[in-house]
């Protein structure tokens, strides 16, 4: 027994020891001094080494789009590296196609600045703004998400398409030793120029919604910077299927708000899943777009209530139902990766073309 607590001993020592000496040599060989960033071969940029080349590019006021806050697990802060990336990590290669690996194509939040580097980036992304701004109201809609309003200064706008989303900072509190962002969708119009509208759910031990839920207050100061991202309605003719569940309201919203604002006359209908009637929120006010639109809200519940007058089951089955023609539809799809994958499952077996699916998954 004594020799297996000595072994125990010597293990959880040299452990201890092999531990303690990796934070010394990050600390002392971690130092990697300057570097320069090549950007689109032209813009070169002296920065810090040591960091991820997502942060470095943000210290820079270059803002790659990224959902997970450097995490690794949303795939959206791609860059094509030309030279000095090192090799491809693990947590890279699910996000990676084998043409974007020929190509060179990485994740900013996975690649260590260590040396000098040249970059490609869109050219569109040096147009990304950074806004220090107000918060204008708090508002429950259920009881696990709230409205957020944002608004600009008085002299600043923002001009986005509906369907896109913005990067909001959380500072330090109790959750987080740095600040860090995550990405939420546009609630608002378009039309809305000196502010900007956020539909956000908890969490339950996020760090952003935790902060949103939990210390935002009216009045405070929250950094932000967008917009980003391809989710937005494509000009055409064929009519148009939406379909959402909780926080995934908010870019189907920002969409018919800008439908009624183009005058857009094409038919649509939108499935919004939930489980219970609380679950439910702004109902009232996307039914206005029936007599604006030529339009038809559907909400479903998958544990209704006694009493529930409206569609009942799975939102799968319940656009099962309803869609006929599948090839007449294009369709809009926001939220958890598992109810968007079954969708786009029903909607392909329906005859809508998976190149015509488009979605804004999030987790």
């Amino acid at each position: 027994m004594n020799a297996v607590f000595l072994h125990i001993t010597i293990f959880t020592a040299l452990a201890c020891g092999l531990a303690l000496f990796m934070i010394i040599a990050d600390f002392f060989i971690g130092d990697y001094g300057q570097a320069v960033i090549t950007v689109n071969n032209s813009k070169k940029l002296e920065v810090e080494a040591g960091s991820t080349l997502l942060s470095v590019l943000k210290g820079q006021k270059i803002f790659i789009p990224s959902a997970c806050g450097g995490r690794g697990s949303c795939g959206l802060c791609k860059v094509k590296i030309i030279s000095g990336a090192g090799d491809y990590l693990a947590t890279e290669l699910p996000w990676i196609s084998a043409d974007e690996k020929k190509s060179g194509i990485r994740l900013s939040c996975q690649v260590k600045v260590r040396r000098n580097l040249e970059i490609e980036i869109p050219e569109s992304l040096f147009n990304i703004h950074e806004y220090r701004a107000r918060v204008e109201s708090i508002r429950n809609l259920t009881y696990d998400i709230k409205e957020i309003k944002i608004s600009l200064p008085e002299e600043e706008q923002i001009n986005f398409k509906a369907g896109q989303f913005m990067q909001i900072e959380t500072p330090v509190y109790e959750l987080t030793a740095q600040p860090v962002y995550r990405a939420y969708s546009i609630a608002s119009s378009p039309g809305q120029k000196n502010s900007v509208e956020f539909e956000i759910r908890l969490v339950p031990g996020g760090i952003c919604t935790t902060y949103i839920h939990k210390h935002l207050k009216i009045g405070d100061t929250v950094t932000l910077n967008g917009p980003y991202g391809d989710f937005f309605v494509r000009p055409g003719q064929k009519k148009i299927i939406f379909i959402a569940g909780g926080s995934g309201m908010a870019p189907i919203k920002s969409m018919l708000a800008d439908m009624v604002l183009q005058k857009n006359t094409r038919q649509a209908v939108y499935f919004f899943g939930a489980r219970t009637q609380k679950d439910l929120f702004l109902t009232d006010e996307i039914r206005t777009y029936e007599n604006r639109l030529a339009f038809r809200f559907i909400p479903a519940l998958s544990s209704p209530e006694p009493g529930w007058k409206g569609e009942s089951g799975l939102i799968t089955e319940v656009v099962d139902r309803y869609i006929q023609n599948g090839p007449e539809y294009e369709a809009y799809l926001c939220g958890s990766p598992g109810m968007i994958n079954a969708c786009v499952s029903v909607l392909v077996k329906k005859g809508v073309s998976e190149k015509e699916i488009y979605f804004d998954k999030f987790g």
